[in-house]
């Protein structure tokens, strides 16, 4: 569906635009939703000229199931504080919007300077809350898929590009 090369392409893109937003910061909190974020966040993280700490946190939407259970649960929470930081919010995908609406309301109470969003997929024909990412990577249709950090059960996050999930009977 998009290969290696489109996605470092966009990478790139979306850094020099982040690059110029923050580019008064004195440091940009960068914040993984694992798992699926990690792959993206290492190459947003190489691709930003500026000063980068990375944290992350773990949330749960999904499981091991393909439908959102529109419960969103923090696994692992940050470990620094972001009270006066500017935050940048990296996500894999926006499907229903649950999932980051929820972690920005939390991460909104801690009081950062800025609080962006990332998210390297966006589904908007799946939309269930009202919440767009300051940036996107890629509007894709609404087809599940894996790779580049993005998994079905645990499988395919280790594919260099994104691809569509196809099921066999």
């Amino acid at each position: 569906m998009i290969s290696a090369k489109a996605i470092a392409a966009r990478i790139e893109a979306l850094a020099k635009e982040i690059t110029d937003e923050f580019s008064d910061t004195q440091q940009l909190v960068v914040v993984g939703l694992l798992r699926g974020s990690f792959v993206f966040i290492a190459d947003l993280a190489r691709e930003l000229d500026l000063p980068v700490e990375v944290d992350f946190m773990e949330v749960s939407s999904y499981g091991d199931a393909m439908e959102s259970s529109r419960e969103v649960r923090i696994l692992k929470d940050l470990r620094g504080q972001i009270e006066g930081r500017d935050v940048l919010v990296v996500e894999d995908i926006v499907d229903t919007g649950h999932t980051l609406s929820n972690v920005i309301k939390l991460l909104k109470s801690r009081h950062p300077k800025r609080l962006k969003t990332i998210a390297l997929l966006d589904k908007p024909s799946r939309r269930e809350v009202d919440f767009t990412a300051d940036y996107i990577g890629f509007e894709i249709p609404d087809e599940f898929v894996v790779g580049y950090g993005i998994d079905f059960a645990q499988r395919n996050r280790n594919l260099g590009y994104i691809g569509k999930v196809r099921f066999t009977e």
